[in-house]
């Protein structure tokens, strides 16, 4: 692949996560500071789980068939720009629930845009993507040093900031690398655009409890998602939004050293490290503070590498291990549907139950939280997946040799 094109691709992955990290993760602080309460919190975070539950319609039947990925890319995202844009003068839940889904509804198919874009311009997807995508995971910690630097986190100005850059990408769009329609003149069905064909697999009993595994832990994971920079503003923490890019930091260095424990520990075992980082997570955050036990805080933050690595990428690995070549796109589709779409939308349902459970309202309108009681919930939740989990999955036939 020539250099300009992988300075292309690069840039594209840097803005298509600075956007999504800009806005998404102080969220919560701000809806809070405008007297949402947990549910309505909630609902704000489960637009994207929808689009991600929708988006899979909108690339199958139109992007994959009817125009050039980097057209639609560059399309998604001006609108997407305007419509966050909007979204930032909105100041009731319901419509700001709409306007929310609406940019959901733009975003979400962009993050498969940018794969096909990319992989359409690889020799080696294996070797090649991994340093293209990485770009990403930087424009997420880059947005958060930079929101975090003007202290902005409990206004509209991210939303701002993630709709000017979309507006940037969506005119950059334009200018990427030509990739036409793969699909053009097939028919879809139904059963295609939801990657059904991977429900054979689940007459396997061990590939069933790890599809359910999977959508169990990601709704405690909506948890952090949702609620972890609200908390750490309220608890007094300094630079919150910049002391959570430590997380993106742990995910880049864990991703690296993974391979080493992947062959040696086998699936199953960093599946269950995986959800037992979840859930100590929630422990640390439960009894840490913003004075003598911040380090716990930090600790709490920086598992997510461990979270995200050894759960989320080495599931993908493990599907594409079992799953037959001719359907192993169809699983992994069908995978991120469970996970990223009904476990979180879920999620942020039950999430935003749990908070506004333990909030009060003060006397000046302030709405403070019982951070002790509802970290709890979800490393209960955790836990119940974790033992019901090594209960039941069975390690795969030479999943350490084959790693």
């Amino acid at each position: 692949m020539p250099t300009s094109i992988r300075l292309q691709l690069s840039v594209m992955m840097f803005l298509q996560f600075f956007i999504w990290g800009a806005w998404f993760v102080t969220l919560g602080t701000y809806l809070n500071g405008m007297a949402f309460d947990g549910v309505q919190i909630g609902a704000a975070y489960s637009t994207m789980p929808w689009g991600a539950l929708t988006a899979p319609f909108f690339v199958g039947m139109v992007a994959d068939r009817f125009f050039n990925s980097e057209r639609v890319l560059a399309v998604c995202h001006l609108l997407g720009g305007a419509i966050l844009y909007l979204s930032a003068s909105v100041t009731d839940a319901s419509g700001l629930f709409w306007m929310l889904f609406a940019y959901a509804l733009c975003y979400n198919p962009t993050l498969a845009l940018v794969n096909s874009i990319s992989f359409a311009q690889m020799e080696d997807t294996a070797k090649q993507f991994p340093r293209i995508r990485v770009l990403g995971t930087i424009g997420w910690i880059a947005a958060g040093l930079f929101v975090g630097m003007f202290g902005i986190e409990d206004t509209a100005v991210p939303m701002k900031i993630a709709a000017a850059a979309s507006g940037l990408l969506g005119i950059y769009a334009f200018f990427l690398p030509k990739t036409p329609p793969k699909s053009s003149g097939e028919k879809s069905s139904l059963r295609d655009i939801l990657n059904l064909d991977a429900l054979s697999l689940m007459k396997d009993r061990s590939f069933l409890v790890f599809v359910l595994g999977s959508l169990l832990i990601c709704i405690p994971l909506a948890f952090y998602y949702n609620f972890t920079n609200l908390f750490l503003n309220e608890v007094g923490m300094p630079n919150p939004v910049q002391s959570m890019t430590f997380g993106q930091m742990s995910e880049i260095l864990f991703m690296v050293i993974m391979p080493f424990f992947l062959v040696r520990l086998g699936v199953k075992k960093m599946l269950l490290f995986g959800m037992i980082a979840w859930a100590l997570r929630y422990v640390l955050f439960a009894k840490g503070d913003a004075d003598t036990l911040i380090g716990m805080l930090y600790a709490g933050i920086i598992l997510h590498g461990i979270c995200y690595d050894f759960f989320f990428v080495t599931g993908h690995i493990h599907v594409d291990n079992v799953a037959p070549k001719k359907i192993q796109a169809s699983a992994q589709g069908f995978i991120a549907l469970i996970t990223y779409g009904l476990g979180l939308l879920i999620g942020t349902w039950i999430s935003g139950y749990c908070v506004k459970l333990y909030e009060t309202t003060k006397a000046n309108g302030d709405i403070v939280h019982d951070w002790e009681k509802i970290w709890i919930i979800p490393a209960a939740m955790a836990a119940v997946v974790i033992v019901v989990f090594a209960i039941f999955f069975k390690e795969p036939e030479s999943s350490k040799s084959t790693a």
